[in-house]
């Protein structure tokens, strides 16, 4: 079992050593990373976070001369106003979901490692897009004596949108180094054994409180069909995710259902919408649909403001009675145990391992 320790402030495990007398004794480091979060819900605040989120030529890969004048343009004269609304919607007088619930998230984790294995392992996290930076927090990670680095992207399937940007910002960060950690990178967890018992018993423990929906529906986010005709395995991965978790909770493929959100501009992205299906189930004579997103580590605007608000409406307001959000694995302790197995394993063989 895990200890709960909520964070007042933002968590990042690490203290400020200003020389080498100070250094601690650890010497190896998990850096949890995740997309990001403006530091405020209002328009100033979430102009430089989309900026630098929509900058990212991982993100969106137009030619940049181009892509740089419909951006700054067009979009960042428009969308911080209308994002800054959404944010307010679920702003809380902590903050950003996404900030403070990573911040638990990576505490309890923590805390789990150092049960298992006391003073070993040091967890630090950051954010890809605004703060804390990967670039400073791997600097303090270097400061506090950590020399072998395992990164793992709170992403559990793959994309180059995604996880692919989080190694462009470690390799970025290793540039200005001169002697940079040892480094492993997970990948994806989109399959693991840990991670898919901890989504159904989740899942299945809402039902057990609140009662259980008419359907299940899966909602990823979405990427452009034509990452995936490149080479991109993130379809893949959230087939098989929904796949493992449809026999784990032992749903035929009528009553589980899979669809994509979060799409921006004209391009066709990966089918089904989750918008147009949750309006298509109500018209049918849906009236009660569960949504779920195993795409999410940590509750965020797309989770908590997207689904659970927007999508509930377009529900109702094509028929449907109700449309219930079951929230992310966040920092619960089903997640915390599956993370810390996961971690454990890829640190094998390292000094700091305990087999």
């Amino acid at each position: 079992m895990t200890a709960t320790m909520p964070s007042n402030n933002h968590y990042t495990g690490l203290a400020d050593h200003s020389d080498a007398s100070s250094v601690q004794p650890v010497q190896a480091g998990v850096l949890l990373v995740n997309l990001g979060t403006p530091t405020a819900p209002t328009a100033k605040a979430v102009r430089p976070y989309l900026a630098e989120f929509l900058g990212d030529a991982r993100v969106i890969d137009y030619p940049r001369w181009l892509w740089w004048l419909i951006l700054h343009g067009v979009i960042l004269r428009v969308r911080p106003a209308r994002s800054a609304r959404a944010y307010d919607k679920i702003w809380t007088e902590r903050g950003s979901p996404l900030r403070y619930g990573s911040e638990a998230l990576a505490a309890n984790l923590q805390a789990e490692l150092d049960r298992q294995q006391p003073g070993k392992l040091r967890v630090a996290l950051a954010m890809r897009y605004g703060e804390p930076s990967v670039a400073h927090t791997i600097e303090q990670l270097q400061r506090a004596g950590v020399r072998r680095l395992l990164v793992l992207p709170l992403y559990p399937q793959y994309s180059a949108t995604s996880t692919g940007s989080v190694i462009d910002a470690v390799a970025d960060a290793f540039k200005t180094q001169r002697w940079p950690p040892e480094l492993r990178i997970v990948n994806d967890y989109h399959d693991d054994r840990g991670h898919i018992d901890a989504l159904a018993s989740s899942i299945a423990r809402w039902w057990a409180t609140n009662g259980r929906g008419d359907k299940l529906l899966l909602s990823f986010h979405g990427i452009p069909e034509r990452y995936v005709r490149l080479g991109d395995p993130y379809l893949d991965q959230c087939q098989r995710t929904a796949r493992l978790l449809r026999e784990r909770l032992q749903l035929s493929d009528d009553e589980l259902l899979v669809s994509f959100q979060s799409r921006v501009g004209r391009e066709s992205w990966l089918h089904p919408y989750t918008d147009a299906t949750v309006r298509q189930l109500a018209a049918n004579g849906l009236k009660r649909l569960d949504v779920a997103c195993p795409g999410f580590a940590v509750d965020c605007l797309e989770t908590l403001e997207e689904i659970a608000m927007q999508n509930r409406d377009f529900f109702v307001a094509a028929g449907g009675e109700t449309l219930r959000y079951i929230p992310a694995l966040n920092d619960s302790t089903e997640q915390v145990d599956s993370l810390a197995a996961l971690v454990l394993r890829h640190v094998r063989g390292w000094p700091e391992s305990t087999e």
